[in-house]
């Protein structure tokens, strides 16, 4: 049986932005410590949410070491280092390997996309490159090729491939995996709405926008299913579904750095292409925190 990396909830963390555009790691080492302190189970660093695609080298690389030395091994740091360029994403991973990460993110190779053996052999070059664990991360609404379970009980014969952020939105998919991969490739929700549905067939967790702003709901939920109490796990994940759907009102991570602005922290704004949300969208946004308690007024 192959390591697993974390259970639980790990936050996708945003990555705090000064109001030049450079990144405010002050800002960033108060939200890992805040994760922290609130139950999260593990840091992702530079993924979809933190911006990774508006990075520079150096940037990446950068975000990667803070967050490394600000956890200081209280939770395991999970960097996103993947690309449609092969050799790119060995380099990046070579790179968060030497700043000390823990394991790494790979999402699946987007705009030239490829065949099914094209993806076999990008995740074993990959996998070969360090021998940090890899978590594959399957978002086929993004990147235009989806992991199929015959795809992912392949790559997971690899050693050092040993989890999957499962982001289709297909149960039956999800649930073919299980069957097809066993112990050989650990699950983790992409989706926030579907924390609880994954957990039922065999997921370790959840990799999660939402716990950017409820870190110990959304640890929580995965911990009582844990403890057996299933009931009050499903009912803390419809209590919260309104909420999530207003965090993916707009495209990701525009809502929830929005939302975490309007609680305070004051983040800064995403980088374009994205831009922020419309005035309609952004009140519901701040309805669906009131309801939550989230905001003081």
């Amino acid at each position: 049986m192959k390591k697993t990396i974390f259970t639980g909830s790990a936050v996708a963390i945003i990555t705090p932005m000064n109001p030049d555009e450079s990144i405010n790691y002050d800002k960033l080492g108060q939200l890992i410590d805040y994760q922290i302190e609130n139950g999260t189970d593990a840091i992702v660093i530079c993924g979809t949410t933190g911006e990774s695609a508006t990075m520079t080298d150096q940037e990446h690389v950068d975000c990667i070491e803070y967050a490394v030395k600000r956890t200081a091994g209280r939770v395991p740091v999970i960097a996103g280092a993947g690309s449609n360029h092969t050799s790119y994403a060995v380099w990046m991973s070579k790179e968060a390997k030497r700043v000390g990460a823990d394991a790494l993110l790979h999402v699946t190779p987007y705009y030239n996309k490829t065949s099914p053996l094209g993806l076999i052999r990008h995740f074993n070059v990959l996998a070969d490159a360090t021998d940090l664990p890899i978590v594959l991360y399957n978002v086929p609404s993004r990147t235009g090729v989806n992991l199929t379970p015959s795809i992912c009980r392949e790559l997971s014969k690899h050693p050092n491939i040993v989890g999957l952020k499962e982001a289709s939105g297909n149960i039956s998919q999800v649930a073919e995996i299980a069957q097809l991969c066993g112990d050989d490739l650990d699950l983790y929700s992409g989706n926030d709405d579907q924390i609880v549905p994954l957990l039922s067939l065999g997921a370790k967790g959840i990799i999660s926008v939402l716990a950017n702003i409820m870190p110990k709901q959304t640890h929580d939920i995965c911990q009582l299913f844990f403890e057996g109490k299933v009931a009050q796990s499903r009912q803390l994940q419809l209590e919260l579904l309104p909420l999530i759907h207003a965090l993916f009102s707009d495209v990701n991570p525009i809502p929830i750095k929005e939302a975490v602005n309007l609680m305070g922290w004051n983040c800064g704004e995403c980088r374009l292409p994205l831009v922020g949300m419309q005035p309609q969208t952004k009140e519901q946004l701040a309805e669906e925190l009131k309801r939550f308690h989230l905001l003081s007024c």
